[in-house]
């Protein structure tokens, strides 16, 4: 097929898109049709390394067969109830994610901006019922740079301005610290009004800043001292992709599952998301305990698609291919070696100025403003080598593949990044 052929092909679909879909995307410039592993295929038959794994909830791979019969098996079955009634299914898996991660209670949700909504809400209701805030008046810490969704209540608290401007009257009930910044959230802890930390252990979509080690453990006991609730969003970093179970997690040397080890910090409300399903089905849960999770009662919060038998069967796959095939241990150990070899690449180059990250969850700084457009093109070439990124925040490239990912893919990979860079010109 002559060059010409291929990119009217791929043309096509993109100018479907553009034609009759709103613009709230922008992608690169490539039309994917199939997945496996680590890999994804274009329309015209080129292979990729995915390197973005959909923000993260593909960790497991793309159509992960074990995911994939789940899914295909309970749809066969009974597809959805809504909450209306009670089925055979969720029962089992509700025990299987708190046992898993825990916790007492889970309420399942579908999406991770819904479970971050879910969370809002418990850490309110529970403070008007248990702690005797005066309705109305409960305010949430957040940090600077966050990325929680989109939804009108999240962009509230955003300092996106892309995202937030002209979606207004906003949401109040929030305070803005700088992260990882333990002094400012000692601070605003004293206000009477203050009720809980909403925070991501690595702040993925802001560049993947990774804060101080101490932070999350600071963060817990500055909110305990002040009877407020740890909220951690794990959406994005939960579910082995930081080289732990979880990044609250820490540094710890965990095999398969979380052993609750002196690293770990425990939150008060876990959020999770996206891996939770493999990237096969919208699935997300926010856990607590029941002094927390008691609060909410019928009537007070929902979901029809919550909780349905499929992301039930989903989720069980999903985790149990994490603790299979030892998914924790693969990102510890090849998130080293990534770092390792894109720091030998920088000592090489000055287009890249850094790399930051734990697990295989890392960002490379480019040495050009947010402004520029170099990171993109950078990502338009690493497309045309064979490997998918995307960038964030202008000048910075997230580098995030399926945990599934082997050495020796690894290490074609870096081959990939390393002769892009090299040959790359502003």
């Amino acid at each position: 097929m002559s060059d010409v052929l291929v990119q009217k092909n791929s043309q096509k679909y993109i100018d479907l898109e553009n034609e009759h879909g709103a613009h709230n995307y922008h992608p690169l410039p490539v039309v994917l049709e199939k997945g496996e592993g680590v890999y994804v295929w274009d329309v015209e038959g080129k292979r990729y390394f995915d390197f973005l794994s959909a923000y993260s909830a593909v960790n497991q791979g793309h159509s992960h067969p074990k995911i994939i019969e789940a899914l295909i098996a309970q749809a066969q079955t009974l597809a959805l109830t809504s909450r209306a009634f009670y089925n055979n299914v969720l029962g089992p898996y509700e025990r299987y994610v708190t046992e898993y991660f825990g916790f007492d209670k889970v309420l399942p949700m579908n999406t991770g901006a819904e479970a971050v909504e879910t969370a809002i809400k418990l850490c309110r209701k529970w403070a008007y019922e248990k702690k005797g805030i005066a309705e109305n008046e409960a305010v949430i810490v957040v940090c600077k740079g966050n990325f929680h969704g989109r939804t009108t209540t999240i962009i509230s608290f955003s300092d996106d301005d892309n995202a937030r401007d002209n979606f207004g009257p906003y949401t109040s009930g929030f305070i803005s610290i700088p992260y990882d910044d333990i002094s400012a959230l000692e601070e605003v802890a004293k206000q009477k009004n203050v009720i809980g930390f909403l925070v991501e252990p690595i702040q993925g979509e802001a560049g993947v800043y990774t804060p101080s080690e101490d932070f999350m453990a600071k963060a817990q006991a500055v909110c305990h001292a002040n009877g407020m609730l740890f909220i951690a969003d794990e959406v994005q970093t939960g579910i082995a992709r930081t080289g732990s179970l979880l990044a609250v997690c820490g540094n710890c040397s965990c095999e398969n599952t979380c052993e609750k080890q002196a690293t770990y910090t425990k939150p008060d409300i876990l959020i999770l998301g996206k891996a939770l399903s493999g990237g096969a089905y919208p699935v997300s849960a926010v856990l607590a305990d029941d002094h927390v999770m008691e609060v909410i009662k019928p009537g007070q919060h929902g979901s029809t698609f919550g909780g349905n038998p499929i992301a039930a069967k989903v989720a069980i796959a999903a985790l149990d291919v994490v603790t299979e095939e030892h998914l924790i241990q693969n990102a510890r150990r090849l998130g080293n070696i990534f770092r390792e070899e894109i720091n030998r690449i920088i000592s090489k180059t000055d287009l890249i100025v850094k790399v930051r990250g734990k697990g295989l969850l890392n960002a490379i700084i480019i040495n050009d403003t947010p402004e520029s457009d170099t990171a993109w093109n950078l990502c338009v070439q690493l497309k045309e080598n064979g490997l998918l990124a995307k960038p964030t925040h202008g000048n910075i490239i997230r580098l995030a593949p399926p945990l599934v990912i082997t050495q020796e893919q690894m290490m074609e990979c870096v081959a990939i990044i390393e002769k892009t860079i090299m040959e790359f010109k502003k």
